[in-house]
């Protein structure tokens, strides 16, 4: 039985202790009407706070931008009744002893004109171009880019009055600040574009000024990550030079912590340089920068990963590695997605040795909000 007891020691991040180093990954949910969150959404939150996930972070949750969203469903993070609705879901994690973080988004172009909250709204872009370079939307001015990064900034504010923990912006999978980084999509001939560091100022000034709402105690997270949505094999960065040089000015910014999605945590991020079980997105991300990571991408999806920590033979990303991995320094926190959807008491289960209890992920959890 693999020794798991460095998932359960505590992590201090700007003055805030998490009390284990299991997150629970943000996933777009749709259960939210209109918008706003309800009992059920809290009671969602606080049935893993209740079960040993040391940070909750969110589904995505819109900003103040009308066309941040392609789901009325999709939860926001602006107007008195949803921020009621997130109060709620603070007061009732908290009352389990949980720590909860928003994940702040803006869906960008993967928002189709049209749908949303506000279906007349107008599409948010870095350039107006589609993944493929094609042209479909004017260019936005300095002006209207610089209000898209105050809408993140005022949404982390609200997060810092509703008493959330810390804050996550979502900066990866294809949406509007991944958009930035992306040289097809962001074309820009102004402070917003140009090499891939220039391309990262848009991530780095909503670091800066979410920073300034919420003061020098609350942790900010960015999430980012190599591989889209529209292409799943496609690097920012082919390098560790190249990453550490793409990440230098949001970390100048301030970031906290960066949470280093993948598809699958046991792929090495650059083999040609330390080999096929060389580091991992998260593992290279904090080599290179010195910033705290958490590593995310199919932890515990299925009965093979859970016999590989009972001994029942090999598997990709079993626990043990994970585990090694983690008591090394590689990274400091580990996300999991999917398995904790379907089973809120996962992480619990992990803890007291209850392997025989994980189940296979069944993609009929997404229907269900339990």
């Amino acid at each position: 039985m693999t020794d798991v007891s460095a998932l359960f020691q505590p992590l201090t991040i700007r003055g805030v202790t998490i009390p284990n180093r299991i997150a629970m990954a943000p996933m777009t949910r749709s259960f939210s009407p209109n918008g706003v969150p309800g009992q059920n959404v809290a009671d969602y939150y606080a049935r893993r706070a209740a079960a040993d996930v040391g940070l909750l972070i969110t589904e995505g949750t819109v900003t103040d931008r009308k066309g941040a969203s392609n789901d009325p469903n999709v939860p926001r993070f602006h107007g008195a009744d949803a921020l009621a609705g997130w109060a709620k879901v603070v007061e009732d994690v908290h009352a389990q002893g949980g720590k909860i973080a928003p994940q702040i988004w803006h869906q960008g172009m993967m928002r189709k004109p049209g749908t949303g909250h506000y279906p007349d709204a107008p599409t948010d872009s870095p350039s107006g171009l589609t993944h493929t370079g094609k042209s479909v939307l004017p260019a936005p001015t300095t002006e209207e880019v610089w209000d898209m990064v105050q809408a993140y900034a005022r949404a982390a504010g609200d997060a810092a009055k509703l008493g959330f923990d810390a804050i996550e912006i979502h900066g990866a999978h294809g949406y509007l600040i991944d958009e930035f980084f992306w040289d097809v999509m962001n074309t820009r001939t102004d402070r917003y574009g140009g090499s891939l560091p220039e391309r990262a100022t848009f991530a780095a000034e909503i670091v800066a000024e979410c920073r300034k709402q919420v003061g020098p105690d609350m942790p900010i997270i960015l999430r980012f990550s190599q591989w889209k949505q529209q292409d799943y094999t496609i690097k920012l960065a082919h390098t560790p030079q190249e990453l550490e040089a793409f990440l230098a000015p949001i970390v100048a910014a301030g970031v906290d912590m960066l949470h280093c999605s993948q598809r699958r945590v046991w792929e090495a991020e650059f083999p040609d340089v330390d080999g096929e079980n060389g580091l991992n997105c998260a593992g290279w991300t904090k080599k290179v920068t010195g910033v705290p990571t958490i590593t995310v991408g199919s932890i515990g999806l299925s009965s093979d990963f859970a016999g590989s920590f009972r001994g029942e033979g090999s598997a990709k990303a079993p626990l043990d590695d994970v585990v090694r991995r983690l008591e090394k320094g590689e990274y400091d926190m580990v996300a999991i997605g999917r398995a904790l959807l379907q089973d809120p008491e996962w992480a619990k289960k992990v803890k007291e040795g209850r392997t025989d209890d994980l189940m296979d992920y069944d993609g009929k959890a997404l229907a269900t909000l339990y």
